[in-house]
C-alpha cells in the first residue's frame, strides 16, 4: 500500500498546504497550521455542498422549481424576525456568532421559548440542569423544548431523527466532534465536517437549525471559512457589556436583506426589543454635539457624534475615533482645516459615537465636522438639527442614500431642520433643510449659532 502523505490546514482559513509552515499563505496568520489526520476523502466527500449532495436529482427547469413550502414562519421575537427578513424559511441554516457573555445562549432559549412545535436544543457546553436555571430565570420553561447535553454530532442527529423538531439548536459548533475524525473538536475538519453534517441534515427534512459559533480575539468568526459559505444567514450578536443594549446583525442572508440591525435591551428578564431610540439623548444643546441619522440595512438610526478639541499637551497632536474609523476621522480633521478653516493641526481631537455604537456609514461625515467646528470655537449647532452628507477630499458633500427614509426618521423623533447634500434634493422635506455643496467657510454656515453660555 502507498504511504499516504500529510496533510496540513491552517485553523484559520482552512487552506491547505502540502508541509507545516508558520505562516499561513492565505490569511498571512502565524502559527495556524497543523497536521490534518484522518480520512483526507472523507473530509472532501463531507466538505461539499451539503444542499447539493441532500437534494440532487438533476437540472430542473426554473419555472418547475416549487417554492410553495418557503413560506416564513415568524420566530416570536420582533427584532429577530426583522433581521432574519421576516422569519424562518424551513430548511434555513443560521450561524450565530458573538463575543463570550454577550448574550447568545440567552437569545437562543428566548428564541426557543417561542418558537412553534418541538425544539431540540443541543448543548456542548451547559448541562441540562444550567439551561433550567436561565429557563427559569427568563421565564422561558416551554414544555415543547427538550435538552440534550451531547457532542457527538452523530447522537445529535440520531435524536434529531427521532423527534422530527421544529427547530435545531446547537451551542456551539466548535464543541462537537465526529468520532470517525482523530483530530480534536474545534478543529477545522471537525467544524467543517460537523457542520456539513448538520446542514445536509437540515436540508433534507426542512428543519431550520441554528448553530451557536465562536469567536476570535479580533471579532471574526473561528473556524475555516467555507463555515460561513456553508449556512444560509449569518448572524452577529455585538454589544458592549458596559451598556445594556444589544445588536443583533444579518452580515449575510440568503432569504433576506443583509445588514440588517435589531435592537435589544439586556434586562433581568432576559433580552427585550429596545424602546424609543436608545442611541441619542434628547438633552440640552452642547457645543462638540451633532446628530445624524445611519443605516443599517433598511434601518434609520439617529445617533449623536461627540468631539472634543483641546489643546495638544505633548506636542504632537492626537486623534482618537471611538465608534468610527481612526483613519477616516484624520482625513476628516484635514478636510476640515484645509477647506473649512478651522485651526486643528495643533489640537487633540477627540470624537465618540454615543451609545457604544459603532458605525461605517460615509454619511456621518458631515456630522463630524460640524461637531469638530462646535467644539473648535465653543459654538452651538442649530437645535433639532441632523447632519447629513458624505465629504471628499475636495471639501465637497456629496448625496447620500435613502435621503428622504432619513429625514422621514428625525422627523418622527421631533427634529426641525437638517443639514444635507445639495446635489440631489427631489421633492417634498418635512424638515427645514440647510442646502449644502461645500464645507469651505464653516464658521460662517447658518447652522452655526453663537457661543455657549458658560
Amino acid at each position: 500500500m502507498a504511504k499516504t502523505s500529510p496533510l496540513f490546514e491552517c485553523t484559520a482559513c482552512g487552506a491547505r498546504h502540502p508541509k507545516a509552515m508558520g505562516k499561513c499563505t492565505g490569511c498571512g496568520a502565524w502559527d495556524t497550521v497543523q497536521e490534518v489526520r484522518g480520512s483526507l476523502k472523507r473530509d472532501l466527500q463531507r466538505a461539499g455542498s451539503a444542499y447539493a449532495q441532500s437534494h440532487y436529482a438533476g437540472p430542473v427547469a426554473l419555472p418547475d422549481v416549487d417554492v410553495a413550502d418557503t413560506q416564513r414562519s415568524p420566530t416570536g421575537l420582533v427584532e429577530l424576525d426583522r433581521v432574519l427578513g421576516g422569519g424562518v424559511v424551513p430548511g434555513m441554516v443560521a450561524l450565530l456568532g458573538g463575543e463570550p457573555g454577550i448574550g447568545k445562549s440567552t437569545l437562543l432559549l428566548q428564541w426557543a421559548a417561542t418558537a412553534e412545535g418541538t425544539v431540540l436544543y443541543a448543548s456542548g457546553e451547559e448541562s441540562e440542569r444550567q439551561i433550567k436555571l436561565r429557563a427559569q430565570r427568563l421565564g422561558a420553561e416551554n414544555p415543547g423544548i427538550h435538552l440534550l447535553a451531547e457532542t457527538d454530532v452523530r447522537r445529535i442527529i440520531e435524536e434529531a431523527e427521532r423527534m422530527k423538531p421544529g427547530l435545531l439548536l446547537v451551542d456551539s459548533i466548535q464543541t462537537l466532534f465526529d468520532p470517525d475524525f482523530e483530530s480534536s473538536a474545534g478543529s477545522v475538519s471537525q467544524v467543517r465536517g460537523c457542520a456539513a453534517m448538520l446542514t445536509r441534515w437540515a436540508k433534507t427534512t426542512s428543519t431550520p437549525l441554528v448553530l451557536v459559533g465562536h469567536v476570535t480575539k479580533d471579532g471574526g468568526l473561528a473556524g475555516p471559512k467555507v463555515l460561513e459559505h456553508l449556512v444560509d444567514t449569518v448572524l452577529a450578536f455585538e454589544g458592549d457589556r458596559h451598556h445594556h443594549h444589544r445588536l443583533l446583525r444579518a452580515l449575510k442572508n440568503r432569504f433576506g436583506a443583509a445588514f440588517e440591525l435589531g435592537v435589544f435591551a439586556m434586562t433581568e428578564k432576559g433580552l427585550v426589543p429596545a424602546e424609543g431610540n436608545p442611541f441619542f439623548l434628547d438633552a440640552e444643546p452642547r457645543p462638540g454635539c451633532a446628530a445624524t441619522v445611519v443605516l443599517s440595512g433598511t434601518r434609520p438610526m439617529v445617533v449623536e457624534i461627540q468631539a472634543l478639541v483641546a489643546a495638544a499637551g505633548l506636542g504632537i497632536p492626537r486623534r482618537t475615533a471611538l465608534g468610527i474609523d481612526g483613519p477616516r476621522l484624520a482625513m476628516l480633521c484635514a478636510v476640515a482645516e484645509r477647506r473649512g478653516g478651522v485651526q486643528l493641526h495643533d489640537r487633540d481631537v477627540y470624537v465618540n459615537v454615543a451609545g457604544g455604537l459603532e458605525i461605517e456609514d460615509p454619511a456621518a461625515d458631515l456630522a463630524v465636522i460640524a461637531a469638530l467646528c462646535s467644539s473648535a470655537g465653543g459654538r452651538l449647532l442649530a437645535e433639532k438639527c441632523l447632519f447629513m452628507g458624505e465629504v471628499g477630499l475636495t471639501g465637497e458633500v456629496r448625496p447620500v442614500a435613502q435621503l428622504p427614509l432619513r429625514l422621514q426618521e428625525g422627523a418622527r423623533l421631533g427634529f426641525a431642520a437638517a443639514a444635507v447634500p445639495r446635489l440631489g434634493l427631489e421633492g417634498k422635506s418635512p424638515l427645514d433643510l440647510y442646502p449644502e455643496t461645500s464645507v469651505e467657510r464653516l464658521r460662517s454656515k447658518a447652522w452655526l449659532k453663537g457661543v455657549a453660555e458658560e
